[in-house]
């Protein structure tokens, strides 16, 4: 693509059709851009368009665009096709930071994150000027541009707080700090004078704290993985200036928007982030300061209300409080009773009661409440912070703590009896109270794992929790909304499991509710309570006692999806997969109505798939419904075709990305449960799965792999009979996965089924040349993945045609190839081979070799006998070698960058591990002893001769143990 104006409004043109809601005009814009993005000066294009559009929609679009084009495609994959050319990398590395730094805030924000991206890939090896041409702009003492370059560095740097520790990145941390910590500190002491100076100038006090904030938020960063001997040296002017900032109190910083936190707030949450941080990892260095930060932090948390703006602040400055009394070293600042006394009612009652803001967003924004609440995503809200204070406390001081606390439970109790429908809120911050008080640890999965021993549960549970289970009094319905989903997961292990049982009825009548949350929260504590696990690690609740209740669960289940606002609501559509888990047959007379449910629901969310969790979990119940009902009974396959066949069919013509992994998975699990026949139906798609445009997105990979699998296993013969045209085809997806380090392996599982399930004939003429792209690959780049599943192929090569054949067709391609495999590649490196599948196949291949293969035992061939031997021995007796050398880092088929759909395994379309020998061979010692016995009957004296010259005495005296096993000699 030329860089002109043709191009650029041709583009432009493009770009204002993504933006259009009609899908029919959307999406071929969108393909459209797709296809021409590998051209070389798209990215040019991009950023031209950006910078000099007159029309500011176009120059946002363009910029995000660009990142998104950026986050797709710059990181470079092995064999992988690399779409942005060298000389448009360059260019975009050259230009990129100073057009950043010039264009308006909405677009430097895209155009900082794709320099982060950028970053991420070539910083600094491959971009080394990059720091010193940000650093040489804090000199221009212009603030926009130097908040560019500080929230550009932001986006480069923050990683570092969840990297793990190497050397690659200790050396990329130093060169960093070396560049970048002095002129930072530098900044950070002009800032705050320059802050002193312009004291009434609000307009520049806004761009002086947005900086401040930033600088606050890399000091941070550069400090998570260890303490910088730098910021060691400077921590005093750090220290002091971050406690001036946390006292300081501007007027014209207040807002009077009670909801958005203002920039006053933004900076102090971050500085009691960064205190917490030297609080927790460097508390010696940090001991001279930490009083004056906790007394700063705690006065700021008695004077700063309620308001939604101040959360952030409040949880943070919580979290300080709560990482310094976990730590022995401060223990004497929270020993006096009157310190604890104060520290519950001023800190830790105000901020568990539900506030009039949380209030609304429960009616307002249930979606989001329930997000924040039930994903953890609560992390920042004061209840979270003020829980981790509590059980911070108790870690010292769980007698004098759980003994203030159990007064205020009692009296807010008190309270909430005296007017259930007004005091409310009073039962809430108690249960609150008793479950952060009851949880010494806990994790997200498991809930309660360390209980408090002075608070008990079950009396709590029965006098506080059923009653209003039984019978929601108005607004105190609420409090039981609460304990809908915290009972399961907080009382998990506590509870007797009768009083379980009674909460599940109650649960299920509640998931009628009207309101979102309560219905949600019904759903979510049914799921937990499902995944609960007994004694004997089996389901806590089982089937049959579930039988009085699975008809109305059910029902009540797909009803509450009708639900205003919970059409796609995964918690219920998570509850749905789970309760088909754990009632199993139960449901079978159910299934008929419910895979319409099912059915239905699917082709609606598959016009505009936008709930991920939803749509997995709907698949998973897909998958459930056909193997509960298929196990009962497997001719029930068809009616559950010809239920999800319509809806597969639109979702592959409308090409529905995030869907088709999906699809494939449960194709596959439908094709093998037939017995060996493969439906019309299927064989009229079959062509269509080998389209390249299928295979270039690597979510599809995996199922589709499979499914061809499924396709050569039930219909070997019928593809080589009517499809022998697509053979071709088939082996050219072969070649495509097995040029890719990434998804080599899935090559071989296809090439395995080929060999093992078509008809010999139908492949005589594509043989050699699939050994010939093995051999290109082994000696292009011979990683031990690919070692692996090579021996395994030619074994199973070996074992479906013959040693013979496996020699012959090696010694085709070269003359004595087939020594130089054995010498090179199998004998030095079959112990690598893992899977008990693997190596009864390598096993049994090798046996073939050795006592099948008259060239083994006739020809130069005959020296490599022995070692083969002796390495087969090895392979039965010796530990797997499961190194792997330093210079192979294999990519994942999650790590591929960019936006394409991932692959997501479904749990319940689970393939079951094929065994292509079968009881053929029950034990391959035995084989081997019995193969030995056949050979030496052939040429009497010639093995026992061999063994006895030759053979390590250990793998000998192995030998003979598998001899006696299968009661044979060898003559």
């Amino acid at each position: 693509m030329e860089l002109n104006d043709a191009n650029l409004q041709t583009l432009t043109e493009f770009l204002r059709k993504t933006l259009d809601p009609d899908p029919t005009i959307r999406r071929p814009a969108e393909k459209f851009l797709e296809s021409v993005e590998g051209n070389q000066n798209y990215p040019l294009l991009l950023l031209t368009l950006l910078e000099k559009s007159q029309d500011n929609v176009i120059r946002v679009c363009a910029a995000v665009t660009f990142k998104n084009y950026i986050k797709r495609n710059w990181r470079i994959v092995e064999d992988e096709p690399d779409k942005i050319s060298d000389l448009d990398r360059t260019a975009i590395k050259a230009n990129i930071v100073n057009l950043m730094l010039s264009s308006p805030e909405q677009i430097q924000k895209q155009l900082s994150d794709a320099i982060s991206i950028i970053g991420r890939e070539d910083f600094p090896q491959k971009w080394p000027d990059l720091l010193t041409e940000m650093v040489t702009r804090f000199r221009s003492g212009d603030f926009h541009i130097i908040n560019g370059v500080l929230r550009t560095a932001h986006s480069l740097f923050k990683r570092y707080r969840h990297e793990f520790k190497s050397n690659e990145l200790w050396s990329e941390i130093k060169l960093v700090l070396d560049t970048f910590a002095l002129p930072l500190t530098e900044l950070f002491k002009a800032t705050i004078e320059l802050c002193q100076t312009h004291a009434t100038d609000i307009n520049a006090l806004k761009v002086l704290f947005s900086s401040l904030t930033l600088i606050s938020k890399l000091f941070y960063s550069l400090n998570f993985q260890d303490l910088p001997e730098f910021f060691e040296d400077n921590m005093e002017t750090w220290m002091t200036n971050f406690h001036a900032l946390l006292t300081l109190d501007n007027k014209l910083l207040q807002t009077d928007d009670e909801e958005e936190a203002g920039l006053l707030e933004l900076l102090k949450s971050q500085i009691c982030d960064n205190a917490a941080l030297y609080a927790q990892k460097y508390d010696e260095e940090f001991q001279p300061y930490l009083p004056r930060f906790v007394t700063a932090i705690w006065n700021l948390l008695v004077s700063t209300g309620q308001e939604v703006k101040y959360d952030l602040l409040v949880s943070n400055a919580i979290q300080f409080l709560a990482s310094v009394c976990e730590r022995p070293h401060y223990k004497h600042l929270f020993e006096d009773q009157n310190t604890l006394t104060s520290i519950c009612e001023k800190v830790i009652v105000p901020n568990m009661e539900f506030r009039s803001a949380d209030e609304e967003a429960f009616e307002d924004n249930s979606e989001e409440y329930i997000r924040r609440d039930l994903e953890g995503s609560d992390i920042d809200t004061r209840r979270r912070a003020a829980c981790d204070l509590v059980r911070g406390l108790c870690k010292f001081f769980e007698g004098p703590v759980t003994a203030i606390f159990s007064g205020y439970v009692n009296s807010m109790l008190a309270e909430y009896a005296k007017n259930p429908g007004e005091n409310w809120k009073h039962k809430d911050a108690a249960i609150y109270l008793v479950t952060s008080l009851a949880s010494k640890a806990q994790t997200q999965k498991h809930g309660i794992t360390q209980a408090n021993e002075l608070v008990n549960l079950t009396e709590f549970f029965v006098n506080h929790i059923l009653p209003d289970l039984k019978s929601p009094n108005g607004k105190s319905s609420f409090v039981v909304l609460t304990m809908l989903h915290k009972c399961p997961s907080i009382f998990f292990l506590q509870l007797p499991k009768e009083q379980l049982l009674q909460a599940v009825p109650l649960l299920i009548t509640h998931l009628q509710a009207e309101s979102t949350v309560e219905h949600t929260y019904a759903a979510h504590a049914l799921e937990r309570l499902f995944t609960m696990r007994g004694p004997n690690n089996s389901t806590l609740i089982t089937a049959a006692e579930m039988a009085p209740f699975t008809e109305q669960l059910l029902n009540n289940l797909f009803k509450a999806l009708a639900l205003p606002g919970s059409a796609e609501n995964e918690y219920i559509m998570k509850a749905i997969m789970r309760s088909f888990s754990l009632l199993q047959e139960a449901i079978v007379p159910y299934i008929p109505t419910l895979i319409g449910q099912l059915t239905h629901k699917l082709l609606l969310v598959s016009k505009n798939p936008s709930k991920p969790h939803f749509n997995h979990y709907l698949f998973e119940s897909l998958c459930l419904s056909v193997r509960i009902t298929c196990k009962a009974n497997p001719t029930t396959v068809s009616s559950f075709e010809e239920a999800l066949f319509p809806v597969f069919t639109e979702i592959l013509q409308n090409d529905v990305q995030e869907f088709l992994p999906y699809v494939f998975q449960v194709m596959s699990l439908l094709l093998e449960i037939h017995s060996n026949s493969i439906p019309a139906s299927y064989m009229a798609l079959f062509p269509h799965l080998l389209q390249p445009v299928l295979w270039e997105r690597t979510g599809n990979i995996p199922p589709l792999v499979r499914l061809l699998q499924a396709y050569l296993e039930k219909g070997g013969a019928t593809i080589a009979g009517s499809a022998a045209d697509k053979i071709p085809g088939l082996l050219g997806v072969f070649q495509k996965l097995i040029a890719s380090k990434a998804n080599d392996h899935q090559g071989f599982y296809l090439l395995n089924s080929i060999i093992e399930h078509m008809p010999p004939e139908s492949i005589t003429q594509y043989r050699k040349q699939i050994f010939i792209l093995l051999f290109q690959r082994l000696q292009g780049s011979k990683t031990t993945k690919f070692i692996k599943s090579f021996l395994v192929f030619i074994n199973l090569y070996c074992v479906k045609y013959g040693a013979i054949a496996l020699q012959e067709i090696f010694d085709s391609i070269q003359p004595k190839m087939f020594g130089m495999v054995l010498e090179k590649i199998v004998i030095p490196e079959v112990q690598k081979v893992s899977g008990t599948v693997e190596k009864k196949i390598c096993a049994v291949g090798i046996t073939k070799v050795l006592t099948e293969c008259p060239a083994m035992m006739d020809t130069e061939y005959t020296k490599l006998w022995i070692p083969l031997l002796q390495a087969l021995i090895g392979f039965f007796e010796l530990p797997e070698d499961d190194s792997i050398p330093d210079d192979e880092h294999f990519i994942d088929i999650e790590d591929t960058p960019g936006y394409q759909t991932a692959f997501s395994q479904l749990a319940f379309a689970g393939k079951k591990e094929h065994d292509p020998i079968g009881d053929a061979v029950g034990n391959p010692k035995i084989l081997l002893a019995q193969s030995l016995h056949k050979l030496s009957t052939a040429c009497p004296g010639r093995v026992p001769s061999m063994l006895s010259t030759s053979l390590n005495a250990e793998a000998l005296q192995f030998l003979q143990g598998y001899l006696q096993a299968a009661t044979v000699q060898l003559v």
